[in-house]
């Protein structure tokens, strides 16, 4: 497979990662299973990095910030000590509740501004319905779905030689909403039996995102992810020329 440069911009940060993964394995955020979580973390990082998606440095400090606190916790105490100190887990828990705190307000005064202003236009301001949104879905909720795929491959050996064109995969997935308005995701890696063919695949999924040619929706949280084709905007709405 060539090398395929993806650049998004909902690329989030190592709090939301770190978020995810213990939502997503249903963990208690003030006792955290800091060698589990590590594992997961690294792994999301290494499959990033063969997606060739830019990995910022601070997902990179995070990482050696889990590898210092994972290393604390495996030391043996001494036995001379009566009481134990501090929980080496403590600022990085400190700093996730904190984060958790300002994102759900920030949810929750995005959800009251649409649901205020759901049914008030402005001349010159286009609408957007929800079939016209680009993506319902975080980056970290499909890379999640991805390694699900990928664990399920046979594990055979790739040779170096064989190539798993980004484009083909564009196509295929352009193909295989011509006649329907939306596919499980599951469903884009159905006949790809190697690695390189489902990373392709997937990085064709993110480039037509980004080219606003599709989004992803989830049922309920961790629920079943589904590709929807986006529907072509009116001119008047594009230009934002609609009156009321």
């Amino acid at each position: 497979m060539n090398a395929y440069q993806v650049h998004l911009e909902i690329f989030e940060g190592p709090l939301d990662l770190l978020l995810f993964l213990i939502k997503k394995n249903d963990l208690d955020i003030t006792d955290i299973p800091i060698a589990q979580i590590t594992q997961e973390y690294l792994e999301l990082l290494d499959l990033m990095k063969e997606l060739n998606l830019e990995v910022a440095g601070e997902f990179l400090v995070m990482a050696s910030t889990l590898m210092q606190i994972k290393s604390h916790m495996l030391l043996p105490s001494p036995e001379a000590e009566e009481e134990e100190g501090p929980d080496p887990r403590a600022e990085l828990v400190s700093k996730l509740l904190e984060y958790q705190k300002y994102k759900q307000a920030a949810q929750f005064l995005d959800s009251r501004s649409a649901s205020g202003y759901k049914d008030i236009f402005y001349r010159g301001s286009p609408r957007f319905n929800e079939e016209d949104k680009t993506l319902d879905l975080d980056l970290f909720g499909l890379l999640g779905a991805l390694r699900k795929v990928l664990s399920r491959l046979p594990d055979t050996k790739e040779l170096e030689a064989e190539a798993f064109p980004v484009e083909d995969r564009i196509r295929k997935i352009l193909y295989l909403l011509e006649s329907r308005p939306s596919i499980a995701l599951e469903e884009l890696f159905r006949d790809e039996t190697r690695r390189g063919g489902v990373i392709s695949c997937f990085l064709a999924l993110l480039e037509l995102v980004k080219l606003q040619k599709i989004f992803a929706r989830q049922s309920g949280l961790f629920g079943e992810v589904r590709i929807f084709k986006k529907t072509e905007l009116p001119e008047e709405i594009k230009n934002g020329t609609e009156s009321n």
